[in-house]
């Protein structure tokens, strides 16, 4: 199937892929007067009194709103917030199938961070916990950080921590298999945007000792005068050996790579250079930074990518769907590292029984790792002290 001509047909066919429906019976003056005026007004009033009622007397405690102002839509770049929405009703969609959770497309028109801010703080009493997408670099790391400053429902911007939940979930499973631990790892990590450096941040957190950044320049070092301030501060933990050069330089000698990045970045011979029996995730898409049978034939050991086409497809859905589902579940405040770790437990736990080096992950349409994840989240919360109820 060419899947892009048959999406766009389809599309125009579906006319949007999700919609609301009403969860009461409209069928008569009882059910008309319980559900809307006079009787609705009693809520309304009780709200009024406890805006904490919202979440038991309304649907807020089920509501995401999925929001992107269309700087970093897929792999297409800068299209615009209009441009996102089928993008956004296809993440909308995928919270209601995997975590039966109610989300919604909002796509801001603008490029300023102010104003996305002040937009979302507008409207988050609607909701029970905010979803960034698609938001360009470094723009999105301070409209998280001011949002989850400001906002006491969980803040998550998905480019950044779905990613960096995912990849560890692989990489978990992947040193089952090879033995080794995270810390004996020699890490690149291709690709400076906002997945490559929270995946960064994450496994630093995770135990890394060792990890290398690079950008389109090459690697990435402390003192680099071109370096936006989110790389700037991760120049200052990565790289300690001062290496400087290339791509290919960088891998030399490396165990895992990790590839945020672009496709065709990675050659055969980057492979060769690497470590003996060495990790690939490449997760650009739709085209991985180098195609796994060319990766393996090269000596590549265990590889993942972004794609469905192949084996070990490393994708957020495995993420974001139990994630939510289990910080709204317990009324969380934020979404927290220990909750993250849960997660990519969980998602790691789904291949148990099954785990080999072209099965790492359980696909994203298995609904029972969705539910081992909003457990596990669950209960990260209630121990990390976010969770308002248990």
């Amino acid at each position: 199937m060419n899947y892009r001509e048959e999406s766009l047909r389809k599309h125009a066919e579906w006319k949007g892929k999700i919609e609301t429906r009403v969860r009461v019976p409209l069928d008569g003056r009882d059910s008309l007067s319980l559900a809307y005026t006079p009787g609705v007004a009693e809520p309304c009033l009780a709200i009024s009194k406890d805006a904490e009622k919202s979440f038991t007397l309304t649907r807020r405690w089920n509501t995401v709103p999925v929001i992107t102002d269309g700087t970093a839509v897929l792999g297409l770049g800068d299209i615009g917030p209009e441009a996102g929405m089928p993008v956004m009703e296809g993440k909308c969609a995928l919270f209601k199938e995997f975590g039966d959770v109610d989300a919604f497309p909002i796509c801001v028109k603008s490029k300023d961070v102010d104003e996305i801010v002040r937009t979302i703080e507008l409207i988050s009493g609607s909701f029970g916990g905010i979803n960034l997408e698609d938001i360009s670099a470094p723009r999105c790391f301070e409209i998280e950080r001011r949002l989850k400053k400001d906002l006491d429902i969980p803040v998550f911007h998905d480019d950044q921590h779905g990613t960096a939940v995912v990849i560890y979930a692989a990489l978990i499973n992947a040193l089952k298999i090879t033995g080794q631990k995270i810390g004996e790892l020699k890490i690149v990590i291709n690709g400076a945007g906002s997945a490559g450096i929270s995946v960064t941040r994450f496994l630093l957190k995770c135990g890394a000792a060792d990890i290398i950044v690079c950008d389109k320049a090459g690697i990435i070092r402390e003192g680099d005068k071109n370096l936006t301030a989110p790389q700037a501060e991760i120049a200052r933990v990565t790289n300690r050996d001062f290496r400087s050069g290339s791509l290919y330089d960088a891998m030399n000698g490396a165990n895992l790579f990790i590839g945020v990045s672009g496709p065709g970045a990675v050659t055969q011979d980057m492979v060769r250079s690497m470590a003996k029996d060495p990790i690939l995730f490449t997760c650009a898409n739709p085209v991985p930074e180098i195609l796994p049978e060319l990766a393996k034939e090269a000596g590549a050991y265990i590889v993942g990518t972004g794609s469905s086409e192949y084996p070990n497809q490393i994708n957020n859905v495995l993420c974001f769907p139990g994630l939510f589902r289990g910080a709204l579940d317990v009324r969380a405040s934020d979404i927290n590292f220990e909750m993250l770790v849960a997660a990519a437990e969980g998602i790691a736990s789904g291949a148990e029984g099954r785990l080999s080096r072209d099965f790492l992950l359980p696909p994203a349409y298995e609904k029972s790792v969705h539910k081992k994840v909003a457990k596990a989240v669950s209960i990260a919360a209630i121990e990390s002290g976010v969770a308002r109820m248990n």
